[in-house]
């Protein structure tokens, strides 16, 4: 286990190893479960399909695509649980590809149709 304190700056990286340079890696969802075999029952969701829930989430820059940066503050479950797990989904697209997932952002998974 990693040891922080409550509200600690917590940074955090995710690559992509792979031998084709024209990938990119994109954090679309994390959430924090005291449990780590459930992460449906009690959650703490950071970001959700792109859109960031947690106000203390931000992504950071990274000079390599294949490679993705982002911080939040440290914080806990009720006191009955010592530890928070990390569960967090990510994609990986080609490279300047703009339709695909990783250049979309934050997306609303219920969308209305405009005639309703």
């Amino acid at each position: 286990p990693y040891y922080v304190d409550l509200n600690q700056n917590l940074f955090l990286q995710a690559s992509l190893h792979s031998s084709d340079p024209n990938l990119v890696v994109f954090v679309d969802t994390c959430v924090a479960s005291p449990d780590p075999s459930n992460f449906r029952t009690l959650t703490y969701e950071l970001i959700r399909s792109g859109c960031i829930k947690d106000p203390t989430y931000s992504s950071y820059y990274s000079p390599y695509s294949n490679v993705a940066r982002f911080a939040f503050n440290a914080f806990s479950f009720v006191n009955r649980y010592p530890s928070v797990y990390l569960q967090c989904e990510l994609v990986v697209c080609r490279y300047e590809d703009y339709s695909s997932r990783c250049y979309q952002g934050c997306v609303s998974r219920f969308k209305r149709n405009a005639g309703s």
